[in-house]
């Protein structure tokens, strides 16, 4: 499989998509958009922007399944899987604030080999498939920060939405990282913060109650720029586990110490 004719087909769908999703923007009212939950919401863009990337993607890959957030397609077992999120950061989008972003991740035999994250505002493609030196945003090569300390760290964080169950061990994590470290920033969408973290604008990101299509582009766009990934325990399961700390090389395994006292999903 060429992975690099792949990945150039993959950009142009997710840009098309992204900037149609722009333009309808100023079209999205009230009764367009829909709760799934506590502070879930989801707006008909979601879907239609879910329809035209599967509709775009189906035919590059022979048999390939689809793990999205709309639903719009049933998953089955297959040796290729596209992971999706049309558009991640609904919140932001509904209220006409940046940013917002398409993730599209592609698995071989349950790993991942390319990751694919644009963030709509700035115009920003992130990308990096197995083959490929580096990472890269709009071809220019990316690396993560050189950063080791708590002092040196801007740190990106996620806030649950209606899964509180954690809450009071996070936010003590959160109280150590604003008296120790440059700041938290918190933007609403977990791939612009992963691709953020990838191209040294954070230092660092951890999240909890998260799905693989908010976090399976990004997190291999990190590794790909120098980065190390993981869920709370310091081991792999951050794609399908619901959590995520990711963070450059050198500060990594001093930021996954100072959120260890956050209960894991996986406990």
């Amino acid at each position: 499989m060429n992975l690099r004719l792949l990945c150039t087909q993959v950009i142009q769908i997710a840009v098309k998509t992204g900037k149609y999703i722009k333009q309808q923007q100023h079209k999205i009212t009230l009764d367009k958009i829909e709760k799934k939950g506590l502070n879930d919401f989801v707006t008909s863009m979601d879907k239609e922007s879910e329809k035209r990337l599967i509709n775009f993607i189906t035919p590059l890959i022979n048999g390939a399944s689809f793990i999205v957030e709309e639903e719009t397609v049933q998953a089955k077992e297959a040796e290729y899987v596209w992971i999706i999120d049309p558009l991640d950061g609904t919140t932001n989008y509904i209220h006409g604030i940046s940013p917002y972003a398409i993730s599209i991740a592609l698995q071989h035999n349950g790993k991942t080999i390319m990751g694919i994250v644009y963030e709509v505002s700035l115009d920003e493609i992130f990308y990096a498939y197995e083959g490929l030196d580096g990472a890269y945003v709009n071809d220019r090569l990316i690396h993560v920060t050189e950063s080791s300390e708590h002092k040196e760290a801007l740190i990106a964080v996620g806030f649950p939405y209606n899964d509180f169950k954690q809450l009071d061990a996070y936010m003590e994590s959160m109280n150590f990282f604003m008296h120790n470290t440059q700041g938290i920033r918190r933007l609403g969408s977990a791939a612009t913060d992963l691709v953020y973290t990838a191209c040294g604008r954070f230092e660092a990101f951890y999240e909890y109650s998260l799905e693989p299509w908010d976090v399976a582009a990004g997190a291999y766009i990190v590794q790909k720029a120098g980065g190390k990934v993981s869920d709370f325990n310091g081991k792999d399961n951050y794609v399908f586990g619901g959590e995520i700390v990711a963070a450059n090389n050198k500060y990594f395994n001093k930021f996954l110490a100072a959120i260890k006292e956050i209960p894991t999903n996986q406990s």
